[in-house]
């Protein structure tokens, strides 16, 4: 059984390299990260297993990938790029990666966190500008972080958060548990957080989780920071809500149309903190994710 990784970046394709080892399904590595979807049927070329990490596969495009039966997605956000329901019912099986991220995102969640509440990113592009801009920051300390959805970097955020001396609340779609959080409705969380921070797993039912009726429910001057998925929030909505100072500060890694195009009027507001879709990217994590693709490649062959 052959695979081949469709859209490696230079980072990731040297990962890949380093931990494939023999005996391993044999591994063709495609070192160009900007793949189109319909170069895909050449680019897989007949091979039973695509590594895909962000190149979208539709289900016509897949009818036309004579032999593949598994896409092995580097993350857990494949409905982002391909539809399983469908993929499945042309025999093609879709197998997520989950976890191997968790610190790094939760981290990243952090620093936009604390950025957004200092000003940093309006200061920076001040100061580089030549002007001596001086804000006025929130103290996070003693204030109340609002986790929506609290799974392996909800859980890491939380830990976070109470070493750095704030409350949290936390709303979770099935029943959880975490020491020292308290969970609450989700109506609660939305009224008391000074901060609110989404870790909700893209579906169907969580598309515009964030509508304009849930950001007007929010605590005015409230912080939202965003490092799961764009989609889960009514970006025009929240774009309002930035306009009118309800929302005091938006610290986004992530966004319905991505790259996120020159005009979004995301880039115009000096209240909204902006990163590209890299939470998830240190080393640690590459390593965590490559292994993990290999360790399903082996299974995928050794079922077979």
């Amino acid at each position: 059984m052959r695979a081949v990784f469709v859209d490696a970046s230079p980072t990731l394709a040297d990962v890949m390299d380093r931990l494939h080892r023999a005996g391993d399904p044999p591994m063709t590595v495609h070192r160009d990260p900007d793949v189109t979807p319909a170069e895909l049927p050449a680019v897989l070329d007949g091979a039973q297993i695509a590594v895909i990490d962000h190149t979208a596969l539709p289900t016509g495009i897949a009818r036309q990938c004579a032999g593949l039966k598994h896409v092995v997605f580097l993350g857990t956000g494949a409905r982002s790029y391909m539809n399983p329901e469908e993929l499945a019912a042309l025999g093609i099986s879709v197998h997520l990666i989950k976890g191997y991220g968790d610190t790094a995102v939760a981290e990243c969640t952090f620093a936009l966190m604390w950025a957004s509440a200092k000003g940093l990113a309006k200061m920076d592009r001040g100061v580089r500008a030549g002007r001596w801009l001086r804000t006025d920051g929130v103290q996070l300390t003693g204030k109340t972080l609002g986790l929506i959805g609290v799974g392996g970097i909800g859980g890491e955020m939380a830990r976070l958060a109470l070493g750095a001396g704030m409350r949290v609340l936390a709303w979770n779609r099935s029943p959880r548990d975490f020491p020292n959080v308290q969970f609450v409705s989700l109506e609660e969380l939305l009224a008391e957080s000074h901060v609110v921070s989404m870790h909700l797993l893209l579906s169907d039912e969580t598309r515009g989780f964030l509508s304009a009726a849930r950001i007007a429910d929010m605590r005015p001057g409230v912080i939202l920071v965003n490092t799961a998925r764009g989609a889960l929030i009514d970006e025009e909505a929240l774009v309002a809500a930035l306009r009118s100072g309800h929302v005091g500060h938006a610290g986004l890694d992530v966004f319905v149309t991505e790259p996120l195009p020159a005009d979004h009027p995301f880039t115009t507001l000096d209240n909204v903190t902006l990163s590209a879709h890299s939470a998830f990217r240190t080393p640690e994590a590459s390593d965590n994710l490559i292994e993990a693709a290999l360790v399903h490649c082996r299974r995928i062959s050794a079922e077979a």
